[in-house]
């Protein structure tokens, strides 16, 4: 029967250290789970895109790549929620219940111990009874044996001795009933040792080791329930990480690229035949000269009836053309002054541009200055942009004021319902206290509304409308303003419609006129004849000294200026640059 205890409780502790395993085997997945949550969470933020970069929200690849690295942000949390379920339900029930069942195991192998001594403790008593009444028992019997011996022998010993008889069978007697005693005791204890006792305690070790099983077993269906719960979220981050990849359209997005970099130029002519076999040279007289550069400022001036059109569309952008070639040939009135070949189309290098500066006078640095300055930044009418892509970001700049617009005019909107509501019901709020907020939607509309009129006048799509608009209008004022019907239905000259359409050109001229002309930062010298047949161009004769008012920005144009009236484009590589006034510097467009 002890061995049995001792088996049980064997049996027990390694139960309990099994239980504590598998709660440490929980509490490490747990672990597991939440580290690595963390790392796919850490992963999915260090590639998420950044949002300085446009670029990525605008192909599907990049899209889809954002979409999956959200699910998978989402399959961390419900990795997260994985760990936290397992710790919460599993991990602490089963530390709590480890504890507890120490506890009752200890109370059910006390009472089994307990009783195990008791039933030692009678079984005890019941053997020294038992030697005690066999004792008694020889000692009576030979102490009859000894007076029977002496009775014969001698009477008056013969009666001590059967009194010493007598009084050993009185003790062998009474240690007979001690003996049956005992023995009936220990009959009771150990029935009801073996019937009772061990089998109640038995019973209760018996259910505390089905509890702790089924405790296990109940761990282990938590743990795949808590899985189970999350898999759905799962399952539909896997699906919706299909979608994103199926969404994924390569000829959408190489359309995008294109339409991105269009620069809207129209690709170049076929290159012309140089015909170095010519061994004479053309000759230009001082009247040709002067004819043709009148001839040019004549033309110049027909392509528009107010000369300011030519001078707002020469600032819209350089032309939409490449520049043609330099004629293979130079006049003879450039072989003094020019190369013998037209110059490259790369620029010197910026150590020869600094130290041209650092050897020319202090009004010729200060161009030169402010000539690198406008090429290393970016304007804000988006000149330095291909025209395709100005249009574009001039735009997108435009459509985007136009919602903060809308927004602010809501926003004002209410706050002048809500001054309304507070002027009827008083009660409700002072009216005093919206005034501060409404001067400063105003003061946000006027702000936005002075942006949207720059960006408006820079985009070439909106001055085009307005150009053509004006057109118009001064179409039928010229027709039905300038030329009044006589009452006998002849035209007549009327001076006073005259000033009238006058005025009215002036104040839309006035629109054009708010910006200052650029200044100029150069001086330059055409080497070949240029006749600009663009809108933005300028016409040229070989020879003839410009002004420089904006370097190239390697699309071949540089805009240059004739007079305060004159401004376009001329191909950089039919000129020669100039710092200085004089035309003697050394700095020149290669």
């Amino acid at each position: 029967m002890t061995d049995q205890f001792d088996n049980l409780e064997k049996h027990t502790s390694w139960g309990i250290d099994f239980l504590e395993r598998f709660t440490k085997f929980v509490k490490e997945r747990a672990e597991i789970e939440l580290s690595y949550a963390k790392q796919i969470r850490s992963l999915s933020k260090k590639y998420h895109p950044k949002r300085s970069r446009e670029d990525e929200s605008r192909y599907t690849w990049c899209l889809a790549f954002a979409s999956t690295l959200r699910q998978l942000n989402e399959v961390a949390a419900q990795r997260e929620e994985l760990a936290e379920n397992l710790n919460s339900q599993i991990v602490c029930e089963l530390i709590r219940y480890s504890q507890e069942l120490k506890t009752e195991r200890k109370t059910h192998f006390q009472d089994g111990r307990r009783t195990q001594q008791h039933i030692e403790s009678s079984w005890k008593q019941l053997e020294s009874s038992k030697r005690r009444f066999e004792r008694d028992c020889k000692e009576a019997e030979r102490a009859q044996h000894v007076s029977d011996r002496i009775d014969l022998d001698n009477k008056t010993d013969g009666e001590k001795a059967r009194q010493a008889a007598q009084h050993k069978h009185q003790a062998a007697e009474e240690s007979r009933k001690d003996y049956v005693t005992s023995l009936t005791q220990f009959n009771q204890d150990q029935h009801q040792h073996y019937h009772t006792l061990v089998p109640v305690i038995y019973q209760r070790i018996q259910d505390m080791e089905e509890r702790r099983i089924e405790r296990i077993c109940e761990a282990l269906r938590s743990s795949a329930e808590a899985e189970r719960k999350v898999l759905p979220v799962v399952t539909g981050c896997l699906d919706a990480m299909m979608d994103a990849a199926e969404s994924v359209q390569p000829r959408m997005d190489t359309r995008q690229v294109v339409e991105v970099y269009k620069s809207g130029f129209d690709p170049p002519g076929d290159v012309e035949f140089e015909d170095y076999s010519a061994t004479m040279r053309r000759s230009i007289s001082e009247s040709s000269y002067l004819d043709n550069r009148t001839e040019g400022r004549r033309h110049s001036r027909k392509l528009w009836p107010f000369i300011r059109k030519n001078k707002l569309l020469t600032l819209l952008s350089s032309p939409r053309q490449p520049p043609p070639p330099p004629p293979t040939s130079p006049s003879p009135g450039g072989v003094a002054d020019c190369p013998q070949s037209p110059p490259s189309s790369s620029r010197e290098p910026i150590t020869q541009r600094l130290n041209d500066l650092m050897t020319s006078g202090s009004r010729t640095r200060k161009q030169c200055l402010r000539s690198l300055k406008r090429g290393g930044s970016s304007p804000a009418d988006c000149s330095h942009l291909p025209p395709e892509q100005r249009r574009k970001k001039l735009q997108t700049r435009i459509n985007n004021i136009n919602e903060e617009i809308q927004r602010e005019r809501e926003q004002r909107n209410a706050l002048l319902k809500m001054r309304d509501v507070y002027e009827q019901t008083p009660h409700l709020g002072d009216v005093s206290s919206l005034d501060p907020r409404l001067d400063e939607v105003k003061q946000n509309l006027k702000r936005l509304e002075e942006e949207l009129r720059t960006n408006q006048t820079h985009n070439p799509v909106q001055l085009s409308t307005r150009l053509s608009v004006y057109l118009s209008v001064s179409t039928c004022l010229s027709l039905c303003t300038c030329l009044p019907l006589s009452p006998d239905g002849s035209y007549t000259e009327d001076h006073n419609a005259e000033l009238h359409f006058k005025s009215r050109s002036s104040e839309f001229d006035e629109d054009f006129d708010d910006e200052e002309p650029l200044p100029s930062i150069a001086s330059c010298k055409s080497l070949y004849p240029f006749q600009g047949q663009n809108e933005g161009t300028l016409s040229m004769v070989e020879g003839e000294l410009l002004s420089v008012v904006e370097e190239d920005k390697g699309d071949g144009w540089t805009r240059v200026r004739r007079n305060l009236e004159e401004e376009g484009y001329v191909p950089t590589s039919y000129i020669k640059v100039f710092l200085d006034s004089s035309a003697k510097g050394a700095m020149t467009y290669i």
